[in-house]
């Protein structure tokens, strides 16, 4: 059941700042009445160290107040907070500062004083639906980030029973649990039919005997329909989620309970699906008689339900921003283009698609008020932005089937001028197929719109390449690059079609 929307807004913490007490009792009733919890200061010197001390989610304030203005307030609290939400009230929209203060500051939205507040309710409705949405991607990100801590350990080849103790003890943290269990099919266990291991956690952590004592009907029900139907099923409290193989196979169930399960069911899919693999890939390692062809149509399946990982993952990166949605696929086209140009083998060109795709997932290590940033970054911002080749490096070194993509992710922003970064590498240091990333990255970026820029028009972005071809760039990929595009003109129309 859904909470109520009066419970749903006391989850968020709003500050009002004004510098006249009647003020703030106003906005407090306005606010009491839709259910927000709020505190109110009339000092802004003071609200400052509330903010830097105490968790609130929105700031309303005025601007004139005394002793300083309320884009002085702003300006000091930005400088050690940059998430807080922030509303402007003005007593007149003629006093109301700049709009390129307001840009500047990261405010979200102003408003005149009135008589009533209806303008200013709505702002803060849209504000705490906008901060619920940032809550859920940070959820999900580190939900992910999670998972890809996880998934190594439990694809160690160790006894079944560990596996299943590793599984539950990685899933809970991603919903706040601390009860759950995994029922799954015994498949080694050929002679003595059809039998069943169970592992639980927390109050289920039990023998199975004991478990069946625990289970109602109604349970057993809802666990046979997950997995006759091969659907989540979500309970008040809990959630079941069938355990598939990579055969499309149903193996069994992981069932968990919770408080508040809606916006962690989807990681909680994620996490499952790797968990079926690790579970079968220990069974058929266990299996006497296998073929060498089945373990190796198992280590394929493998490979490519954890790259189904990190695809998420790098799609939570695209996803968060409209301006570089899309960016990866087309790095990638343009990069195995240029591997044809090069006249590249199949495998050296599937190893540049997959790298061009992975190139920015180091992105998700990096704080949103840095990625969305509308104005020029400071040294200290982009000292973290350059970080992010060597995050993505980290991340697809969990697994072995990633060693050739990672020294290319590592580094994709070097410069044959030995300028760039992480490591400051010149010339033929530079893995050849880093450089040709590197001029994909750069060409998609130019002619896509950003939030601090405009796209360059084509023409300007192959001059741009062609000027940088010896400093950032290799001379050489520059100009089978620029060929190709002389060659294909509509080619950057057919990749932008490709990737709507």
């Amino acid at each position: 059941m859904r909470r109520s929307s009066k419970r749903v807004n006391l989850d968020y913490n709003i500050l009002i700042v004004d510098d006249e007490q009647g003020i703030i009792d106003s906005l407090s009733v306005v606010l009491k009445r839709s259910g927000y919890q709020f505190t109110g200061v009339t000092d802004p010197l003071a609200a400052i160290e509330k903010i830097r001390n105490e968790n609130y989610d929105l700031l309303i304030l005025d601007y004139l107040m005394y002793p300083i203005h309320g884009d002085a307030v702003v300006e000091r609290i930005r400088e050690f907070n940059r998430e807080l939400y922030i509303l402007l009230l003005t007593g007149h929209k003629d006093l109301a500062p700049p709009l390129e203060t307001i840009k500047a500051l990261d405010i979200q939205g102003y408003c005149e004083k009135g008589d009533r507040f209806d303008q200013l309710l709505l702002l803060v409705e849209s504000g705490i639906k906008s901060i619920s949405q940032m809550r859920t991607i940070k959820k999900f990100q580190e939900g992910l980030n999670k998972i890809l801590q996880a998934v190594p350990k439990i694809y160690q080849l160790q006894p079944i029973d560990n596996i299943l103790e590793d599984i539950l003890t990685e899933i809970l943290p991603l919903v706040d649990s601390k009860n759950a269990f995994i029922l799954i099919d015994d498949i080694t266990n050929i002679s003595s039919g059809n039998t069943s291991i169970f592992k639980g956690i927390g109050k289920y952590k039990k023998k199975v005997g004991d478990l069946m004592d625990m289970l109602d009907p109604e349970l057993m029900e809802a666990i046979g329909n997950a997995r006759i139907n091969n659907k989540v099923l979500k309970l008040e409290k809990s959630i079941i989620i069938p355990l598939i193989n990579e055969f499309q196979q149903d193996i069994g169930i992981i069932y968990v309970e919770g408080d508040d399960l809606e916006e962690g069911s989807k990681l909680l899919e994620i996490y499952s699906s790797q968990a079926a693999s690790s579970i079968n890939n220990a069974f058929l390692h266990s299996l006497v008689n296998i073929k060498n062809d089945e373990l190796n149509r198992t280590y394929d399946q493998l490979r490519e339900t954890y790259m189904d990982t990190v695809e998420a993952l790098r799609l939570v990166v695209d996803a968060k921003d409209i301006y570089t949605r899309g960016h990866s696929d087309r790095v990638a086209y343009f990069a195995v283009k240029i591997g044809e140009a090069f006249n590249l083998s199949k495998e050296e060109l599937e190893l540049l698609r997959v790298s061009g795709i992975f190139h920015d997932v180091g992105k998700i290590g990096t704080s949103d008020d840095i990625l969305f940033k509308s104005q020029k970054l400071n040294e200290k911002e982009y000292d973290e932005i350059k970080k992010h080749p060597l995050k993505g490096a980290r991340i697809l070194s969990a697994v072995s089937m990633f060693k050739e993509v990672v020294p290319i992710v590592k580094c994709h922003h070097e410069r044959v001028d030995g300028k760039g970064y992480p490591e400051g590498l010149k010339r033929d240091e530079i893995p050849f197929m880093a450089r040709i990333i590197s001029v994909a990255d750069a060409f998609d970026a130019m002619i896509s719109d950003r939030r601090y820029r405009s796209k360059l028009k084509f023409e300007e972005a192959k001059s741009q390449l062609i000027q940088g071809a010896g400093t950032q760039f290799d001379e050489d990929v520059v100009g089978k690059f620029v060929a190709r595009l002389s060659e294909f003109p509509q080619m950057v129309m057919d990749v932008a079609h490709t990737f709507e």
